[in-house]
């Protein structure tokens, strides 16, 4: 049996091409934070993570643009050995400070920092306990880590408290939660995670990625919007949202971070984050902690998008944030509603098992600070026209 054969059998995504309902892979040509430019073609962005307009923020381009010149376009190398510069150590202390924790550890990927704290912490001997709507990278670093995994209903804490209490005393114990979940858009309830997790002797670690810069009283994360940041051991952030660019880090007690710093592979033998965008993320963190009127916008325009999505008779599932899902069911209808917002100038985000639970393919739609009302309009009227000639409302 040849290894290859199963990719000479996908044919999947030709037939889809060849009928004109293939939504990923989408070439734009540029633009900047709400408008893309496809084939000369303006398309309204509404499937981007860039939460708060920063891709294109002046101070985040001076500081990426001076970083640049001063430290070249890369270290050529892992943190570990020759790739770590002074202004890496600089970010990470200013990320502890912003996260409340003791150290903080920055990577090259969001997906590396959850593949590589989990399957450093966690042994064979060890349980890891995660919702079932946890991100991918989660599950991939807790099948790394040899270590028994179980998982709870989404956001059920009763079948969580079982879990934990099914356990042995003598079992290390890690839940592992998303802040913000980003196909449902709804938020982890950690006060009373917190509670389960004290009782049982557990540790927690929250997957800030959809949280950071959008949650919390300086977009300081879920565990700050609660109150509960000295109870959340660790905590997980990505650049690739909020800050407007890639990469992500791990923040916890400087023991903690220590040890992840000198074991996690997918730190050691990776190449450190380039100065560029080392720069232009420390940027936007000043423009987070400095300019709450973008956070605000940005919750005022979820707040009314799915307002509006529900009066007209969409299913936005369980949405709280400015993540708004537009759950459909069919997976061929959902494509077929995408290929129609496209054509008429709206992009977002086609959303299928295994990403989201068998039977609710969706159009995840999500927001940027940046958006204007006259923008916002188009894209209802064009989800209104689209929903009712595809019997969807």
């Amino acid at each position: 049996m040849d290894v290859f054969q199963k990719c000479f059998d996908f044919k999947d995504a030709e037939i889809a091409r060849r009928q004109g309902y293939y939504p990923y892979f989408i070439p734009f040509s540029g633009g900047d934070d709400t408008i893309m430019i496809y084939k000369g073609s303006e398309k309204i962005m509404i499937g981007s993570n860039n939460y708060l307009g920063l891709t294109h923020h002046p101070k985040v381009l001076e500081a990426a643009e001076k970083a640049l010149k001063e430290y070249g376009t890369g270290r050529t190398g892992s943190r570990f050995l020759n790739g770590t510069l002074d202004i890496h150590e600089q970010f990470e202390k200013e990320l502890a400070e912003f996260t409340g924790k003791g150290a903080a550890l920055i990577f090259s990927a969001g997906f590396l920092v959850n593949l590589g704290t989990i399957s450093t912490l966690l042994g064979k001997k060890d349980t890891v306990i995660i919702d079932r709507l946890d991100h991918a990278s989660i599950i991939d670093g807790c099948r790394l880590s040899g270590a028994a995994i179980r998982r709870y209903q989404h956001n059920n804490l009763t079948e969580l408290h079982e879990i934990l209490g099914s356990l042995p005393e003598d079992t290390g114990k890690l839940i592992v939660v998303d802040g913000v979940f980003s196909m449902e858009g709804d938020i982890a309830p950690l006060p009373d995670i917190c509670k389960i997790v004290q009782e049982f002797g557990a540790r927690l670690m929250v997957d800030d990625a959809h949280s950071i810069g959008v949650l919390g009283p300086n977009g300081n994360g879920t565990a700050a919007h609660f109150g509960v940041t000295d109870q959340v051991d660790l905590i997980m952030g990505t650049f690739s949202k909020s800050f407007g660019a890639v990469g992500g880090f791990i923040a916890g007690d400087t023991e903690v971070i220590e040890y992840i710093k000198h074991k996690s592979r997918s730190l050691i033998f990776t190449a450190s984050l380039p100065p560029s965008v080392v720069a232009s993320t420390r940027a936007a963190l000043d423009i987070i902690k400095n300019e709450p009127e973008r956070r605000r916008r940005l919750w005022e325009i979820g707040d009314y998008m799915r307002s509006e999505y529900r009066k007209m008779g969409f299913n936005t599932g369980t949405s709280e944030t400015p993540v708004i899902p537009v759950i459909i069911g069919d997976n061929m209808k959902t494509f077929h509603f995408w290929k129609t917002l496209f054509e008429e100038g709206v992009y977002t985000n086609a959303v299928i098992y295994p990403a989201v639970p068998i039977d609710s393919a969706r159009l995840r739609t999500s927001y940027i600070a940046t958006h204007t009302q006259e923008q916002l309009d188009f894209v209802l009227e064009k989800f209104y026209k689209t929903g009712k000639a595809l019997e969807v409302i």
